[in-house]
């Protein structure tokens, strides 16, 4: 996220916040941070934070050391008694870098977390912060009526970077393996991912908080909850989905000081005014120009929170929040330039047509692998997987009626002079040393463009174009295995005696709520399109960027095509998987059956039709005797009419 410079800001140190077990950088000079331990901080740009937010030795001691630069180390915590209870040399990330150790039942006293740097000379050898656990729990934070949760922190590089690093260790673990959640919940639950589990001592990750975002939520909640925990800012837009050739606008801005049921300040007043005729050019409804009723957000600071998030945010922000134009200063959103620094865990992926992903890894090329990003969703079911960066999964298209697609970060909230909550505006984010890091690169790259250079930014080095290839091919089947969860869902919608779903009209097929947008696959469907559109065209596009691949010295392009086209086909024959039919029988595909079935699958995404008829079986055959169902001759119409988006591979615009 941020340029390869010295912190501006360390050094008279780290400033401890006592009160929530956190290291903060401080926003002075360079001259400041020159010397001592702080200049030894600020030149790896190093953060920590214990948990939770007052430790004592009834509550497991949770310890985070963040760093910007890939430096190697050993954290080790050590008890009052001097003796070492763990240590751990793994780097986690990159960038930021990252350490973590627990402790499951540290003793009462003074505990000292050391990071100990291997080839660093004198002060800057050791780094060690002290941490004090107490005998008792101490009195929690207590709600406010001020503001949903009390700030007690400041967004910036160091608070940036232990959110990244939160984001990672939540959803980490080997690329091979397939990691897929019913709910966000699920993933919040589990303290060996969750460094934040109870971290306000009030026992609030044990009542069963409810969380379960589609793809437009699954920022703000993730954001939300470590702000929330950690004490920072937080706010939201309301905005317009885009229309008539322009991006979305959002007229309106909220954050947990100022709730949408508060009265509204002069200013926005003045945006409210003007918000009715702005969202009747993006279709939308235009929002109340007086005051909302009262909240009904309960009182307490955790069910006050989940209700916050579950109800006010969740009916708030859209897919459109994402797609805002790269210049607008009124957004939730800046757009990043394309670098490995640049592209931490937390970004966010605007989809052109609706969906977003957020950023959890970044794994760096090697001698034997290609460089690989990756994210996770969430789906309307409330499902939440991890899929790796490519074209099937990343959709780009530069269109002004669609908004500015791509990567994007949350923009960074500050308090004014007042103490009220503002977000910076795109010049101050390009200033300030904390980020500096806002662009319009995205914004003039094409289609074919935004590819290649994503392809150089994860793969700096030339790649072995077979290897290139099957990694490819594992992203498809990847993707295929991911789709199969989405039409079991739908077949257990069916069995359970799930009504007919209507088909909604037009456009409006890719973005609707209810039972469609729950169990019916229009977008995941013509993403997996494109997807083997993309596998099928990867010879061709080898043979087209012969540059970028690390070409056999005694073959010509032509030769590599012909090889790779050999082995792909093999490839697809070989890599299997299974469905579960109407009865619950499992059925069997070769990846080369979707592939062929292409055709078919431009027209399986109704929920009303059985399974098999959505992973194309050939009318008659063996695979699709168990059909026992089909969506309504009516529907079957309209989804000919609609065939030619899929078959075209483009997303229509909203009205058509």
């Amino acid at each position: 996220m941020f340029p390869h410079r010295r912190f501006s800001g360390v050094a008279a140190a780290l400033l401890p916040i006592v009160a929530i077990g956190l290291a903060l950088v401080s926003r002075a000079t360079d001259a400041q941070a020159k010397d001592g331990a702080g200049g030894c901080e600020g030149a790896i740009g190093l953060s920590m934070l214990a948990s939770p937010v007052a430790p004592w030795k009834g509550a497991p001691l949770r310890v985070v050391f963040s760093s910007e630069q890939p430096i190697t180390a050993e954290l080790s915590l050590s008890g009052p008694d001097g003796a070492v209870a763990v240590t751990s040399r793994e780097r986690h990330g990159g960038p930021p870098y990252f350490w973590f150790a627990e402790v499951t039942a540290p003793a009462a006293g003074t505990w000292h977390a050391k990071l100990t740097r291997e080839g660093a000379d004198g002060d800057c050898a050791t780094i060690t912060k002290e941490i004090s656990v107490g005998r008792a729990a101490s009195a929690p934070i207590r709600a406010t009526s001020k503001s949903v949760w009390p700030v007690r922190a400041q967004w910036n590089r160091s608070t940036e970077n232990l959110y990244s690093a939160w984001i990672e260790k939540l959803f980490d673990a080997p690329i091979d393996q397939e990691l897929s959640w019913p709910a966000l919940h699920e993933v919040l639950r589990d303290k060996s991912r969750n460094f934040l589990f109870n971290h306000l001592g009030l026992g609030e990750d044990d009542k069963k908080l409810i969380m379960q975002p589609d793809c437009a939520d699954l920022p703000y909640f993730l954001r939300a909850y470590f702000a929330f925990k950690v004490g920072l800012p937080f706010g939201y837009s309301k905005c317009s989905r885009g229309g008539g050739g322009k991006a979305p606008r959002c007229p309106q801005w909220f954050n947990i000081q100022r709730e949408e049921s508060s009265t509204p300040s002069s200013e926005e007043k003045d945006a409210q005014a003007g918000a009715g005729s702005i969202l009747a050019v993006f279709g939308a409804t235009a929002p109340q120009t007086t005051p909302a009723k009262t909240s009904s957000r309960p009182q307490g600071l955790v069910p006050g929170f989940g209700y916050y998030v579950r109800t006010t945010v969740a009916n708030a922000v859209h897919s459109g929040s994402g797609r805002t134009a790269a210049n607008d200063d009124n957004t939730d959103y800046y757009p990043v330039p394309l670098k490995a620094e640049t592209l931490r865990p937390g970004t966010i992926y605007a989809d052109p047509y609706g969906h977003v992903l957020v950023l959890v890894k970044r794994i760096a090329q090697t001698s034997e692998s290609a460089g690989v990003f990756l994210a996770v969703d969430g789906q309307p079911d409330g499902t939440v997987a991890r899929k790796r960066f490519w074209r099937g999964n990343f959709l780009f298209a530069q269109n002004p009626s669609l908004g500015s697609p791509g990567f994007k970060r949350f923009r960074p909230i500050v308090a004014d002079a007042n103490g009220g909550l503002r977000r910076l505006a795109n010049a101050e984010i390009s200033k300030d040393a904390e980020y500096g890091d806002f662009s319009l690169e995205q914004s003039k790259l094409g289609i074919e463009d935004f590819y290649d250079r994503m392809d150089d930014v994860m793969s700096p080095d030339a790649l072995d174009p077979m290897r290139a290839m099957k990694e490819t091919i594992t992203a498809l089947e990847e993707q295929i295995k991911t789709r199969v969860t989405s039409v079991e869902n739908g077949r257990k919608y069916q069995n359970g005696g799930g009504a007919e779903v209507a088909i909604p009209a037009g456009s409006s097929i890719f973005e609707t709520t209810g039972a469609w947008e729950d169990y019916s696959t229009p977008s995941r469907d013509l993403r997996l399109l494109i997807a083997i559109d993309v596998v099928r065209g990867f010879p061709d596009r080898v043979a087209r960027r012969a540059d970028r691949y690390a070409m056999p010295k005694d073959k010509s392009p032509a030769e590599v095509k012909a090889e790779l086209e050999s082995t792909l086909a093999a490839e697809l024959a070989a890599r299997k998987f299974s469905y579960p039919r109407s009865d619950g029988s499992t059925w069997t595909l070769a990846m080369k059956d979707v592939v062929d079935r292409a055709a078919d699958l431009e027209m399986a995404y109704n929920v009303n039709d059985c399974v098999e008829l959505r992973w194309g079986a050939p009318d008659k055959s063996s695979e699709a005797q168990t059909c026992k169902r089909r969506a309504p001759s009516a529907q079957r119409a309209k989804m000919a009419e609609y065939r030619a988006w899929f078959h075209d591979r483009r997303r229509p615009a909203r009205g058509e």
